[in-house]
């Protein structure tokens, strides 16, 4: 390897860690069985890309030539809380008019799209069972939205 090739590559493993003005946190509900986290925070993430663009990144390939495609472009934080706790920031991330996502215990039982999102409209705010709440904002405003919660194992 030529001395560029290793001034670069130390330049990049030396660099400052990047500090992104947004964050992205999901918050999940703390009863939940492992395979229903995993399930419900991919769904809860999936959104984010085509609502807020400017969270994806570019393309990926490999040293081959195959693409991938792309991903966020910053962390996703996973956070865990009590019932009570997700209620709270679920009213907090709606006070705040930030970008969110919820999932409710009724989309265990349904098995398509459409069917979850008449499971969420039948449901009034204040009555959805929340299992699961994403958002993405200004990292001080989301850090508010999950006060109370704790970084998921």
């Amino acid at each position: 390897m030529n001395d560029s090739m290793n001034d670069s590559m130390n330049d990049a493993t030396h660099a400052e860690p990047v500090r992104f003005d947004t964050k992205i946190a999901v918050l999940l509900r703390d009863d939940l069985e492992p395979w229903q986290r995993l399930n419900v925070t991919a769904f809860l993430v999936s959104g984010l890309g085509r609502r807020i663009p400017e969270v994806i990144g570019e393309d990926y390939e490999d040293a081959d030539g195959v693409g991938y495609l792309p991903m966020f472009r910053q962390p996703v934080l996973v956070f865990e809380g009590t019932k009570e706790t997700l209620k709270a920031a679920h009213a907090r991330a709606l006070s705040r008019a930030l970008p969110r996502a919820v999932f409710t215990a009724d989309l265990f039982t349904t098995g398509n799209d459409r069917d979850n999102r008449a499971a969420v409209r039948a449901v009034p705010t204040a009555e959805l069972d929340l299992v699961g709440l994403a958002v993405h904002g200004p990292r001080n405003g989301v850090d508010k939205v999950l006060k109370g919660a704790r970084m998921h194992p």
